[in-house]
């Protein structure tokens, strides 16, 4: 069965745009478009389509038409110096990569709040425990209440549930053991077999959808975002109201997570 069009598209997207910027890379004076296809193997209108997103993001450059060559963001990323900013290989330059890759990682973050019009958050599964280090939201779009911990509330969430998805069985289990599932409200799933279940089922590559499960009143759903072994997703937020827009946002965050993930990949 054909899987449904963007339903996969941040990852095969970025492993993609990788390909496009390690041939980039290698050609600091840059190289024509067909030569690019040559070396990638990539059909012209998905290639087409990806150099337009990295040159948005400044990780290649047009300096002549239908030529590409590295841009800012690949060079100060990749561990190049910045033009004027003087920064190498030592521990400085360490800490202005990372300064960079952080601002760039919230600048995705932003403009896909913006974009969605709903909050966003971004998560991972480190040592056991789940983690929300990053929370993109406005006035007009706050953030959800966290009125039980997140780590404690796996079970209950779209960000957990999507998490936990992409723990093996035994991780699933050895988080179980340790974060009991609580009631949270009358449509939180307590029961462990059901749960686990439901994490079988999850397709791997289509959002998972909280309905009021976390806390009454607010709808979630939650996108898988794996950058190397990195367990992690991309999430948003809708006040019951907006319950009609739930799941046309979950397949665009799902469309357009590929600049994040971009981000925490290189």
């Amino acid at each position: 069965m054909a899987t449904p069009p963007g339903r996969t598209a941040p990852f095969h997207s970025v492993r993609y745009a990788l390909r496009l910027l390690e041939t980039i890379a290698g050609h600091p004076d840059g190289i024509r478009a067909d030569e690019l296809g040559q070396a990638t193997g990539l059909p012209p209108n998905q290639q087409d389509q990806l150099l337009r997103m990295l040159v948005a993001e400044g990780y290649a450059r047009e300096p002549f038409e239908n030529v590409f060559a590295p841009g800012e963001a690949l060079l100060m990323l990749s561990g190049g110096a910045s033009a004027g900013d003087g920064t190498g290989d030592d521990g400085d330059g360490e800490e202005s990569r990372r300064r960079f890759r952080d601002e760039r990682l919230q600048r995705a973050l932003d403009a896909l709040r913006d974009s969605l019009n709903a909050p966003v958050y971004l998560a991972r599964y480190a040592d056991g425990e789940l983690e929300v280090p990053r929370i993109s939201d406005t006035p007009d779009a706050p953030g959800v209440n966290e009125w039980v911990d997140f780590r404690s509330a796996a079970h209950a969430t779209a960000i957990g549930k999507c998490l936990l998805s992409q723990l093996d069985h035994d991780g699933r289990q050895d988080h179980l053991a340790r974060h009991r599932a609580a009631r949270l409200t009358s449509r939180t799933i307590t029961d462990r077999r059901v749960l686990l279940t439901t994490l079988d089922r999850q397709p791997p590559t289509v959002p998972v959808l909280d309905f009021q499960e976390y806390a009454v009143g607010t709808l979630c759903a939650a996108v898988p975002l794996t950058a190397g072994s990195t367990v992690g997703c991309l999430a948003l937020s809708l006040p019951i109201g907006e319950a009609h827009r739930l799941r046309r946002a979950a397949e665009e965050l799902n469309r357009q997570a590929a600049s994040a993930l971009l981000s925490l990949s290189l």
